[in-house]
């Protein structure tokens, strides 16, 4: 455990490792001499399909480019690198696949160092335990977990606190790999570990998880936050860029239910009465936070396989048809139903969705902007089965049928839809959906997140 100092220096590489950032920006923070260097790994953002298919959300190209520049940065001058929620979701293929990139760098570059990995996929049957105990609630809008739920579920991991980065950091860790974090956690376990109190390393923690966009113009680059007795101030490290604060306060919004209240393990940081000053034309002081102790709970993360995905795109600029999209598709609907059923596939084995670019593509039934004057709308046809043959064979159909409908005051003869790929149909693949959103009670921060060391050369 480092003696307490009057400040805690920590930069921020980007918001999530392979998203890049600019070399020159990484110099200029080590030219300030940070106590730790790091970036956040990943998000529930890109959807279920990375936690359950334990593919990585970005390239390992771009994670291992990201990451080398970060080792060959810090463990020379011997600050340690931290990085949470790794690879994207944070389940051990995950982790997994970040640590075997750093061991690369290490025997690419000749770099030592001592690394450790923390671990955060929850096993079924405790899961079921705790859900017996009583112990598992859940989230907003999200139903009751059931023991069907968890079994269904092909991945469930916990969403870990500051705890456990500063347990491996004080058994003497210089590369910190997390599975999955809270996003700040991170960063508030550093400045904690250096004395700083929870209220300003939290909220730094909020202000590095997504690099400078905190700042204007926004990007993936490179953010110093520097962590105090009572306040925060965070600055960009390219010259291109400036944090005003509005741009500061704005970002305080970031992903949150509340615009002031931030739940995270063990406490709640309250932003209620922050005030954000500017204390150059670069750089901007957030005071005025609160961390209010709270009893300790975990977020669970599952995602369950639904089925198969196929889509192909289309597009159209007939304004007949146009004109009457919504009773056009339902024909398209009926017509693949009937056409579906004719090989055995009936309309319970797949979902069927049109995505309409033009008109309400987005937001689906809930756009208010009912009148639209697209003079061309972009179609993509999606099919969701349990059976992957399924999915491919009604998409097949449906990509033929799009194009042939008959409506009223028709005057194209042949199709009247624009394919842009050949071939059409795209099959995506397995799919997924986020199956477990709820929170477990737990007295021990540790218990769900082992650590393992070893000495990387």
């Amino acid at each position: 455990m480092p003696q307490k100092q009057n400040e805690c220096r920590l930069l921020s590489v980007s918001s999530i490792l392979g998203y890049g950032f600019p070399e020159a920006s990484l110099k200029t923070g080590l030219d300030r001499a940070p106590h730790y260097i790091g970036v956040d790994g990943g998000s529930t953002d890109p959807g279920a399909y990375y936690l359950g298919s334990g593919e990585c959300l970005n390239s390992r190209k771009a994670m291992k480019r990201d990451l080398r520049l970060m080792l060959l940065g810090g463990v020379p001058r011997k600050i340690p690198i931290v990085i949470g929620t790794c690879g994207g979701a944070g389940s051990e293929p995950h982790l997994q696949e970040v640590a075997q990139i750093a061991r690369e760098v290490a025997r690419e570059d000749g770099l030592k160092f001592r690394m450790a990995l923390i671990h955060a996929d929850q096993d079924r049957t405790a899961v079921k335990g705790w859900l017996k105990d009583g112990r598992i609630s859940a989230l907003r809008n999200v139903p009751e977990l059931t023991e069907a739920i968890v079994e269904r579920s092909t991945k469930i991991v916990g969403m870990m606190g500051a705890e456990p980065f500063m347990r491996a950091l004080d058994g003497g860790a210089q590369v910190v790999l997390a599975a999955r974090a809270s996003d700040a956690a991170s960063w508030a376990a550093c400045a904690m570990r250096q004395g700083m109190p929870p209220a300003p390393s939290w909220y730094a923690g909020k202000m590095l998880e997504c690099g400078t966009a905190t700042a204007t113009p926004k990007g993936h680059d490179c953010l110093m936050g520097t962590v105090r007795e009572g306040h925060v101030e965070v600055e960009p490290m390219n010259p291109a860029r400036r944090c005003t604060p509005l741009s500061v306060a704005t970002h305080g919004l970031h992903e949150n239910a509340s615009p002031t209240l931030h739940e995270e393990p063990g406490g709640l940081l309250d932003a209620t009465d922050c005030e954000f000053n500017a204390v150059s034309d670069r750089a901007v002081q957030v005071s005025g936070m609160r961390w209010k102790t709270r009893p300790y709970d975990v977020k669970l993360e599952g995602a369950e396989l639904i089925g198969y995905r196929a889509i192909t795109i289309c597009g159209t600029r007939d304004p007949v048809l146009i004109s009457q999209i919504d009773s056009y598709l339902q024909s398209v609907r009926d017509d693949v139903a009937m056409r579906a059923s004719n090989f055995g596939v009936s309309p319970e084995k797949y979902h069927l969705v049109f995505h309409v670019y033009g008109k309400d593509g987005v937001m689906g039934a809930a756009e208010p902007i009912k009148q639209f004057t697209s003079h061309e709308l972009g179609i993509v046809v999606e099919v969701i089965s349990p059976s992957e043959e399924d999915a491919k064979a009604v998409l097949a159909i449906a990509r033929v049928v799009v194009p042939k409908v008959d409506f009223p005051g028709r005057l194209c003869k042949s199709g009247n839809m624009a394919f842009p790929f050949s071939p059409s149909d795209i099959s995506v693949g397995p799919t997924y959906k986020f199956s477990v959103f709820h929170v477990v009670k737990t007295e021990d921060p540790y218990a769900m997140f082992p650590t393992e060391y070893e000495e990387v050369h």
